[in-house]
Parts: C-alpha cells; sequence; structure tokens
C-alpha cells in the first residue's frame, strides 16, 4: 500500500511517514526530499517550512536514485495534495499533522 507525504503529497512512499507512537519511518520522499525523523524531528523543519524551501526551488524532483514519474508536476501534486487536505479538514472539523 503506497502512503502518501506529508510535506510534498507524493502518494508513492512505502510507509506511512509516521508511526503510530509518533516516531518517524526514516524514508525519503523521492519528490520533496524530506525524511521523516530526521528533517522534522533532528534538523528541526517543519512540514511548512520544508514545503515552502522546496517550492520556493521550483518544485524540483529530489531523488537521484528513483526516475521521476512521466508527466510529473510538483506543483500540481502539491496542489492536489491541498485540495485533498481541505476536503479531510472540512469532514472532521480540524487540522491534523504539522503543517
Amino acid at each position: 500500500m503506497a502512503h502518501e507525504c506529508l510535506v510534498c503529497g507524493f502518494p508513492g512512499l512505502n510507509e506511512p511517514p509516521r508511526a503510530s507512537n509518533g516516531g518517524g519511518s526514516f524514508e525519503i520522499c523521492p519528490s520533496c526530499g524530506f525524511q521523516f525523523g530526521v528533517s522534522d524531528d533532528d534538523a528541526g523543519f517543519t512540514f511548512a517550512q520544508w514545503r515552502a524551501d522546496w517550492v520556493n526551488r521550483g518544485a524540483p524532483w529530489s531523488s537521484q536514485g528513483r526516475s521521476k514519474p512521466r508527466g510529473w508536476d510538483g506543483l500540481a501534486q502539491l496542489a492536489g495534495r491541498r485540495k485533498s487536505a481541505s476536503r479531510k479538514g472540512s469532514k472532521s472539523g480540524g487540522q491534523a499533522g504539522r503543517n
């Protein structure tokens, strides 16, 4: 089962970004380069800070070892994540995560 990056919305992570106990998966998102449990817990970046930096750099594909999917567009991917999050937030009445 694929999991979504909490920073950029990439839908192809192999593990949930955060475990039920709150610990990071240590997986690196190939899209934005965020490493859960390191970029946040060790380096102190919030999801919003990393996301803003990634967007300011043009939302480039980050992975050098995994090929960019055909037709991939980082900004379009992020726009889809925001639409999905707003629908979820309106249903749950709140906001989850470390935006």
